[in-house]
């Protein structure tokens, strides 16, 4: 084949191109040297390695043992209300859809405020996208009541036929100052809130991180009353601390059919490596998890339902190493059902902590493709 000089020019500078974008993220992810500055006594902490077994029947087993785990780990969590008391504040007609405003009673210590929106041009029952907000957002960045937020989702998935719901999670939008100190909790972005919730919660004997959980869980209930959704379609979304909520829930939850997360597809060895424990807020940290598994034993729940991960690879909430380290083992697992397409991690090059408009349409893309 005889190409001229101006084509083997371009060519070259094509290739040059890629293998120096290659070399550049090689760099990066060589930057992130383990244990470097870390305290010597730390590095020889006995981290867990959970390994995938080989057979699939092995597994269904160990998985037993695994959710029962992280439920006990999650400390003295109260049982759900068999029946819900469910308060609606407005139902208004939008264009092309109904939204919802409600108030569900969680009948330990407040209020869960949240929207549901269901779009009327679409027959019969529908599919339903569960939002979850970031830590220093709320349900109205889900919703995009707040102008330019990169959580907004509403549109683009009701054009496409998907309820959405969104509730405010422990410290955030409208639960602002219903924490154990009340109104005087509402000056500091919600730290003091956050902490706070997060004290008391430990002389009852539980998790924060289980109390947010269980508030998902009776969103998930109270989908299940609503005529109009269709309860086997129920998929979760979330960016930042609302991706780690959305991968946690579904790994607890089997009535989650489908999972995107947005950032914090992290491994916590690797947080500890990094010396990137700051990148996380207090309100996520269960006590003795580490005791028993890091995180791909959590994720392995889903398999083999759909998960994908979209991440930037200059997140500080997520080492590269560790992100790596998830995709190696979540392929084991989703390997052992024949279902490797089912899980998918994109790591977004020269990307920090962020959802943007090319994730959002890898997040349509992968609900259009496993939960219509």
């Amino acid at each position: 084949m005889n190409l001229s000089l101006s084509k083997r020019l371009s060519l070259i500078l094509i290739f040059s191109v890629f293998f120096n974008s290659l070399s550049a993220q090689e760099d990066l992810w060589k930057e992130q040297n383990p244990w470097e500055g870390v305290p010597e006594y730390y590095q020889k902490w006995n981290y867990p390695d959970f390994q995938f077994p080989s057979g699939l029947a092995t597994w269904k087993k160990d998985r037993v043992q695994v959710s029962a785990t992280l439920q006990r780990l999650l400390g003295d969590i109260p049982a759900r209300p068999q029946k819900l008391k469910v308060k609606t504040v407005f139902r208004k007609q939008m264009n092309g859809y109904i939204l919802e405003k409600f108030l569900i009673d969680n009948e330990v210590d407040g209020m869960i405020p949240g929207y549901l929106a269901i779009p009327t041009h679409v027959k019969g029952k529908v599919p339903v996208v569960l939002g979850m907000h970031g830590h220093g957002s709320s349900k109205d960045n889900v919703f995009g009541s707040n102008s330019g937020t990169a959580q907004d989702v509403l549109a683009l998935l009701i054009s496409k036929g998907y309820a959405v719901m969104a509730i405010d999670s422990y410290f955030n939008g409208e639960r602002r100052g219903t924490g154990p100190a009340g109104k005087s909790e509402t000056q500091s972005k919600g730290a003091d809130q956050e902490t706070s919730t997060f004290k008391i919660n430990l002389w009852f004997g539980r998790s924060l991180w289980g109390m947010q959980i269980r508030d998902e869980q009776m969103a998930l209930d109270y989908l299940n009353t609503r005529p109009e959704i269709d309860s086997n379609r129920i998929g979760v979304e979330g960016m930042s601390m609302g991706s780690t909520r959305a991968w946690w829930l579904a790994a607890l939850d089997e009535r989650v059919k489908v999972v995107v997360g947005i950032a914090c597809f992290t491994r916590y060895k690797e947080l500890i490596e990094q010396k990137e424990l700051k990148a996380h807020g207090i309100y996520y940290f269960v006590p003795g998890v580490l005791q028993h598994f890091d995180t791909e034993a959590i994720m392995g729940l889903i398999a083999p339902r759909p998960f994908l991960a979209l991440t930037g690879d200059s997140d500080a909430g997520s080492p590269i190493s560790g992100m790596k380290t998830l995709e190696k083992k979540l392929n084991t697992v989703y390997s052992l059902y024949n279902e490797n397409e089912r899980f998918k991690s994109i790591i977004y090059p020269n990307t920090g902590h962020v959802f943007t408009d090319d994730m959002k349409i890898e997040m349509l893309d992968w609900f259009e493709r496993y939960l219509k």
